[in-house]
């Protein structure tokens, strides 16, 4: 008989990072696991071989319907035996917790610095920290750190970032288990391939293309992005892939005069293809715990350039990492070694890196079947 486990997460859906990792496990789980899905929304086809319990969600705000779920998990658990149950949004008790936005505390410090000093930055704060739904997920957090037995990091900063939130974890293990994209779909591209993308999508195929992605534009650096191109040759443009509302940055490129330079492609359904007409990716980001755009872009062989406040970092060359996001002239500069063909040729193939690197003594594990093997072993 296979081991009875319970994926916990509010919503069964394709849409968001979370929503898709744990639709994607469950699929993955399904071989070894008589695996059960416990949501409160479905949005998303049923996985073949996954049992899904939806538990209702409530017309209520959002701090009621955080509530709602973690209470009637609660309750659920109490009246079912599970084998192995997986934490992977606000839930008060999981057998096995994984972290994958680190701690509020640490977000709130870090990417307040997106915003410009004085009334915006302060209004932001303000709102957040009175926020009843912010507060909550706050108090979730802390309890459910105390009440789950086994701790997964999806990188090593969200590791040392939760035990800088909660210092009483410092000696506890965390298991750290990083995102790995699909590499039979995302993959180098040849130069030829390159210029149809480019003619196909409408883009220029003598200029160079950076690119970047995100769905907080703020908190992606955009902003900051764009004002590094005021220091690159004009032969360099941008475009960047977001539903969002680019207003505020177009009105900032026409005020530094690169309004005919940046390019908003709104949501890009096909990433593999955008990565690919690219010529290099910058995420100069405030706050990510394991950006998996810079993982899909590195394994299309494109050079890519991260801040140090963003877990997949980890598998950048150091010259290639921003320590500051506010510095638009480091960026600038890094965006133009990224770019020199001697950099390039250094650089290791991207899809060499998972599922092992070696650091020490330590050695990196990547996807989905890392999860499988370490729930397995928790039930040996």
């Amino acid at each position: 008989m296979k081991p009875k486990i319970a994926l916990l997460l509010p919503k069964l859906s394709l849409y968001g990072g979370a929503e898709r990792f744990a639709y994607n496990l469950a699929c993955a789980l399904t071989p070894d696991f008589d695996v059960h899905f416990i949501c409160a929304k479905k949005e998303a086809p049923v996985p073949e071989g996954v049992r899904v319990t939806c538990l209702g969600r409530p017309p209520l705000g959002k701090a009621m319907k955080i509530l709602w779920y973690a209470v009637r998990t609660e309750l659920f658990l109490r009246g079912h035996n599970f084998d192995l149950t997986v934490g992977l949004g606000n839930t008060f008790r999981q057998d096995v917790l994984r972290l994958s936005g680190g701690p509020i505390k640490i977000f709130w410090e870090l990417s307040k610095k997106a915003y410009a000093e004085g009334l915006s930055r302060n209004f932001k704060m303000i709102r957040r920290r009175i926020s009843p739904g912010n507060r909550l997920t706050q108090a979730i957090e802390k309890i459910q750190l105390q009440n789950s037995h086994h701790l997964i990091a999806v990188s090593h900063l969200v590791r040392d970032w939760t035990i800088k939130a909660y210092p009483f974890l410092n000696k506890r293990d965390f298991q750290i288990i990083y995102n790995q994209p699909d590499l039979s779909k995302f993959s180098p591209a040849k130069k030829q391939l390159k210029q149809k993308l480019r003619k196909q999508s409408g883009l220029p195929e003598d200029k160079t293309i950076v690119s970047t992605a995100g769905t907080n534009f703020m908190l992606k650096g955009v902003a900051q992005l764009i004002s590094a191109l005021k220091l690159l040759p004009e032969n360099f443009i941008l475009i960047v892939a977001g539903k969002r509302n680019p207003a505020y940055f177009l009105r900032l490129a026409r005020k530094l005069n690169v309004a005919d330079r940046v390019r908003f492609m709104g949501e890009v359904k096909d990433m593999v293809s955008f990565y690919r007409a690219s010529d290099i990716f910058v995420l100069p980001t405030f706050y990510d715990a394991c950006s998996n755009a810079v993982l899909e872009a590195m394994a299309t062989g494109i050079p890519v350039v991260s801040t140090q406040n963003n877990g997949s970092s980890y598998f950048l060359p150091q010259n290639m990492v921003i320590k500051d996001p506010t510095n638009t002239k480091e960026l600038a500069e890094k965006i133009l070694l990224a770019c020199d063909s001697k950099t390039v040729a250094r650089q290791k193939t991207p899809g060499l890196i998972w599922p092992e690197k070696n650091s020490g003594s330590e050695s990196v594990r990547a996807g989905l079947t890392e999860y499988k093997k370490t729930f397995l072993k928790l039930l040996a």
